[in-house]
């Protein structure tokens, strides 16, 4: 009997235990849909790893493949040129010959500081002049794109104290204004050379001085070179889109593309500056005219300006209509192959064949950027010690075809093209001094002899 009573007692414990457990999982349950019911959205979960994408990078298409037979000869050809003309006059720089995106010939040479130890490299950023005029044009075109803006504005619309009827958006953009360069009428109004200059320096200038400069042309009637037309485009970048030029650029192509080595100077970047140096290797010091931005003061890299190059040529960024007003001649008083778009210089060839292309020079950092569009071939050296013989690189586009007729550019700071139909010259002969007092360390390059003239500061 006492057994009975035990083993019914047992039972009864296990079937209490088994029912409060269960009841109490059912109860749990039931209770966490109650509250997931009450409170609707607000109901925390367990946090789940989310993979986002970063919108803002621009994911470029993977280059076209090129033959092992072609790479070997544009490797070869490419490699015999620079010996010739650039290992040859002690080259300080970086050089890059692509074809359909493809690095297929990439050298460098010489140290950033000259002497020193920091070799140049893949990611050393140099100054590569009037070449920052093409991403200053490209944000301009982006802008129109993007409908904040209308070419054909007069830049008034903008800067309404701006007094120069006819000065349109791309009368600046084609050189085509009429407008005086800075470079000269600053010096020639006598600014305080211990004081930089900035792009509303001369903008004020243009305004509260306009009685006292020379050499205002009429627009839109002839090509005329000018450094003053990108300093003010860098102003209406900023006016239409709320950032400083140096941001802008940064957010816009820069970083998306992940050009990690390309920035438009500012203060804060003396430290990763690379600076210049005449042929003697004597360091050009840092002077009034070099805070103006716009027309110069981007810094990049051979492969940087490569991945600009395929951007340019990707879609992602540019619509082809586009394209098609940066890369239309709008210069053509003079017969010839040499032309000018927006923003870029270009040779136009029978056939449609273009290449489109620009230099630079500023102090003694001179740059080739060509584009050879039908051929999907790029050139590119950028070097921070001054050599002439960087110019003559455009000679490599007849690697990929007959482009004859390229010839052989000067940097366009200071050497308009051959389409240029200048205004009235002053009657003085003797170069403008403020192009002696930039060009002078060059005057004396073995290669070619310009004008010699004491230094004035």
């Amino acid at each position: 009997m006492l057994r009975t009573i035990k083993s019914f007692f047992n039972k009864l414990v296990t079937f209490v235990y088994i029912t409060y457990r269960y009841a109490t999982i059912v109860f749990f349950i039931i209770f966490s849909i109650a509250c997931s019911s009450c409170s609707g959205n607000k109901t925390q979960q367990a946090p789940v790893a989310v993979v986002t994408k970063d919108t803002s990078i621009i994911e470029l298409p993977d280059p076209s493949p090129v033959s092992a037979k072609e790479r070997a000869r544009i490797y070869a050809a490419s490699d015999e040129w620079y010996r010739r003309m650039l290992a040859a006059s002690h080259f300080n720089g970086g050089m890059i010959v692509a074809k359909k995106g493809n690095i297929i010939f990439e050298m460098y040479n010489g140290t950033a500081h000259i002497p020193g130890k920091d070799t140049i490299s893949a990611v050393t950023p140099m100054h590569v002049a009037s070449i920052s005029k093409t991403f200053t044009a490209m944000g301009v075109l982006k802008l129109w794109q993007d409908g904040k803006l209308n070419l054909d504005d007069p830049f008034s619309k903008y800067f309404p104290q701006f007094n120069y009827p006819g000065v349109t958006v791309r009368t600046l953009l084609n050189h085509r204004s009429g407008l005086p360069n800075y470079l000269y009428f600053m010096e020639d109004l006598g600014w305080d050379k211990t004081k930089f200059i900035r792009n509303e320096d001369v903008l004020n200038t243009l305004i509260n001085r306009k009685g006292e400069l020379k050499n205002i042309g009429n627009p839109n009637t002839h090509f005329e070179y000018c450094n003053t037309n990108f300093a003010l485009l860098g102003l209406l970048i900023e006016k239409v889109s709320g950032e400083k030029l140096p941001d802008f650029l940064k957010d816009t192509f820069f970083g998306p593309l992940h050009m990690d080595n390309t920035f438009v100077y500012t203060d804060a970047d003396s430290a990763k500056a690379t600076p210049s140096y005449d042929w003697r290797n004597k360091r050009y010091p840092f002077g009034d005219l070099d805070k103006v931005y716009g027309d110069k003061n981007v810094f990049t890299t051979p492969r940087d300006l490569l991945t600009w190059d395929r951007a340019l040529t990707s879609g992602k960024i540019f619509k082809p209509e586009t394209l098609e007003q940066a890369y239309k001649p709008y210069s053509n008083e003079r017969a010839g192959v040499k032309n000018y778009g927006l923003g870029w210089h270009m040779y136009l060839f029978p056939g449609g064949r273009k290449i489109i292309y620009h230099n630079g020079w500023w102090h003694g950092s001179n740059a080739v950027f060509t584009r050879l569009l039908q051929d999907s071939a790029t050139v590119i050296v950028i070097g921070n010690k001054f050599n002439h013989n960087i110019y003559k690189a455009k000679d490599l586009s007849n690697i990929f075809g007959n482009y004859d007729g390229n010839g052989d550019d000067e940097g366009d700071d200071l050497n308009p093209p051959a389409t240029s139909t200048p205004a009235p010259p002053p009657a003085a002969t003797k170069p403008h001094k403020a192009v002696v007092r930039h060009a002078k360390k060059a005057a004396a390059h073995p290669v070619k002899k310009v004008v010699k003239k004491k230094k004035k500061r």
